[in-house]
């Protein structure tokens, strides 16, 4: 009952964190044009971005190490505070370097996603992961659905006043998390010791991928990333070139977003993993992926709201199938002490995708606006063949037993 307890504290923690976080989101473009001309704005976006997501890079799998070896409350708590100072630069502003480092410092902090999943493998069985990795997954969504519009009421007195509450809000959570949530890494359980290599990013993604059931995944996650990433990042645009919606019309498929998010991880996601086994509803997720970017490639050329929305459906479910069975197989490819180390490493290949997606996707857009969902498309049925051979030492059913 303390597990369980734990679990909902950080659960709703992580609702508040993604509130805060998502508060600043439809605001970054309105404060980077406080400092450079119009025609700049989307490149100084991008390359915030890819400052952020490549620090991100550099420093997840040295938290995610450290968390194996200090505990995941003290990760979580230095992460939080780096956001806060982070969100609270770029609030004060006053210079286009205090932006960029603002993104710095909270990029080389990021490693409270991994500490999140680390907590929950650590406080879990195997076979309640992906209902757990589910409900994290649906308070992020809930977070998404909340905090942008809260950012659009107080952008409307201030560009800079939701970047100080969002630093509040974390703030919050930091003081929330050091009262409330248990260490849940006992000291029997954590690495011994810590060298120079433990800060070397690079030696951490080569003693994940010597493990052969982890390399496995990753390299087949990475498909899936890939083809999630392309249908992120280009979703908007498409629906403004191809089918010309306004602001309004894109706002309300990105609310059919979050209603099928938060449906498929809390609802319908608990109720498969009692009859299917994390295998099949992964399968069944990865299927709806590449259909529903299948649809968007075809509606390229016929253009139709059924379709679009039938393709939302099928993409944002279909996440919400995979992702968390995708994360509880992964957590059984490596021991209890390497589960920071694990899911620091696949927080940073996510940072990677981030930065290398957008790139490749924005080219092949340029040359034909349905090409890149099929190319999507394609990259996710590989993932979903990939997914269906490879097999973790242990699997479980939705009723925690063993399946050979």
């Amino acid at each position: 009952m303390n597990k369980k307890r734990s679990l909902w504290i950080i659960i709703g923690l992580t609702v508040l964190n993604a509130v805060g976080m998502t508060i600043v989101l439809p605001l970054f473009p309105f404060l980077v044009g406080k400092y450079v001309p119009e025609a700049r704005v989307a490149v100084v976006l991008s390359a915030l971005g890819s400052v952020f997501a490549l620090c991100q890079f550099l420093s997840a799998p040295i938290f995610g190490a450290l968390s194996d070896r200090y505990g995941r409350k003290p990760i979580l708590i230095v992460s939080l505070l780096g956001s806060v100072v982070g969100y609270a630069l770029l609030g004060i502003g006053g210079a286009l370097w205090i932006l960029f480092l603002g993104r710095i410092i909270d990029g080389l902090t990021a490693g409270n996603q991994s500490a999140l999943f680390a907590y929950i493998a650590d406080s879990t069985e195997p076979q309640e992961r992906g209902q757990w990795y589910g409900y994290l997954g649906g308070a992020i969504g809930v977070g998404f659905m909340i905090g942008p519009a809260i950012g659009g009421l107080l952008g409307s007195t201030s560009i800079t006043l939701p970047f100080f509450v969002t630093a509040g809000i974390t703030l919050l959570s930091v003081i929330l998390t050091a009262a409330l949530v248990p260490e849940s890494l006992p000291p029997e359980k954590r690495t011994t010791h810590l060298s120079l290599q433990s800060l070397n990013t690079f030696a951490h993604f080569s003693e994940i991928f010597s493990l052969k059931e982890a390399r496995a995944l990753l390299i087949m996650g990475a498909f899936f990333y890939v083809g999630l990433n392309i249908w992120q990042f280009n979703a908007t645009i498409f629906l403004k070139d191809v089918f010309a919606w306004g602001p309004s019309l894109i706002g309300g498929v990105f609310v059919l977003v979050g209603i099928c998010d938060i449906l498929s991880r809390v609802v319908l996601l608990p109720q498969l993993l009692k009859r299917w086994t994390e295998r099949t509803v992964g399968t069944i997720g990865l299927l709806g992926l590449a259909l529903g970017t299948a649809l968007l490639c075809v509606s390229s050329r016929f253009p139709s709201t059924i379709l679009i929305i039938a393709a939302v459906a099928c993409i944002v479910l279909g996440e919400g199938f995979f992702d968390p069975s995708y994360n509880a197989r992964l957590s059984l490819s490596v021991a209890e002490n390497q589960q920071g180390q694990l899911q620091g490493a696949n927080q940073a290949l996510q940072a990677l995708y981030h930065i290398l997606v957008p790139l490749g996707a924005a080219a092949i857009y340029t040359y034909s606006h349905g090409a890149v969902f099929g190319i999507a498309s394609v990259l996710l049925f590989v993932a979903l063949g990939m997914f269906v051979k490879l097999r973790t030492k242990q699997e479980y059913s939705g009723a925690g037993h063993v399946v050979a």
